[in-house]
């Protein structure tokens, strides 16, 4: 499935709508279910669409109790590090007050997992991301989410907010969280600090031809992988179960990224999970890292 986030109309651009279909078209890849076109995601799936439903979420989480209002500005909890102070939750704010935010009242004590006190509407009146995710993956009955290991606090957060919702269908989502792609320096690579885009790829005429081949040679596929068909064909041949091999493999075809451990590695029984992916267990289905053999 296509879905694209764009509650935040302040950071929407339609020229990064329309960077997605580029993207997904040069690469040859499809999908299911979705847009098919920058108009018909306007006109029939944006977010805003299903504003109704988000806010039907933040009313039941108000109706159970589980909200407070915060009138913190990010410079007073600039020197809390992300560790919202549980004494902030005295405010004695009305959650009618223009301009402030909404809050949920993690567990005390919290999960480490957890972010304290996220927030779930922001002092503008938006929904937050992991209301409207929550919302959308039970809305479009999502069963399998993957995404970067950077996310497993956002992961955290959203199983929470199910469980305020009672629904426990949501438990049932397999989550999956895959290591990031570091830079020279060990850093998540990233536009917004100047790593290049496949936007960038395209305009220099490069080939997506190499971005599978990259992808091949990371997950220890044979040569010959030059498009995103023969890359699943041969994924579909391999059983992904528990392994003694570290799934951080040299890199050597993109110079620059970070050293990583060698795949001869061994992770010690019975954990068979690499230390580098630094997930809790919890967020996987059974308890188990899927990593190729």
């Amino acid at each position: 499935m296509l879905r694209i986030d764009d509650l935040d109309a302040e950071r929407k651009r339609p020229e990064y709508v329309q960077d997605i279909f580029d993207t997904l078209h040069w690469l040859g890849l499809d999908w299911d279910e979705g847009p098919r076109t920058p108009a018909d995601f306007e006109a029939n799936w944006s977010q805003q669409l299903r504003m109704p439903l988000y806010e039907q979420v933040l009313e039941q989480l108000r109706q159970g109790g589980h909200l407070f209002a915060c009138g913190k500005s990010r410079r007073d909890l600039a020197d809390f590090d992300g560790n919202y102070p549980i004494e902030f939750r005295d405010q004695n704010i009305p959650l009618e007050t223009p301009g402030v935010a909404w809050r949920i009242k993690t567990p005390v004590p919290k999960p480490v997992a957890i972010p304290a006190d996220f927030v779930v509407r922001r002092r503008d009146g938006i929904p937050a991301y992991q209301v409207a995710s929550v919302a959308d993956d039970l809305h479009f009955g999502i069963t399998h989410v993957i995404r970067g290991a950077d996310l497993a606090a956002s992961t955290a957060a959203q199983q929470l907010l199910a469980g305020y919702l009672g629904r426990p269908e949501f438990s049932r989502i397999h989550f999956l969280h895959h290591p990031l792609l570091l830079d020279a320096d060990g850093g998540k690579l990233s536009k917004s600090a100047g790593a290049a885009a496949l936007k960038t790829w395209r305009e220099e005429g490069r080939s997506p031809a190499e971005v599978f081949r990259c992808l091949a040679q990371w997950l220890g596929v044979e040569a010959g992988v030059d498009s995103a068909a023969p890359l699943l064909g041969a994924l579909r041949l391999r059983k992904f179960t528990k392994t003694r091999r570290c799934c951080r493999k040299a890199v050597p075809a993109l110079p620059g990224f970070a050293p990583r451990c060698s795949p001869s590695t061994t992770i010690p029984a019975p954990e068979y999970r690499c230390p580098h992916w630094a997930v809790p267990r919890s967020f996987w289905p059974s308890g188990e890292t899927p990593v190729p053999r």
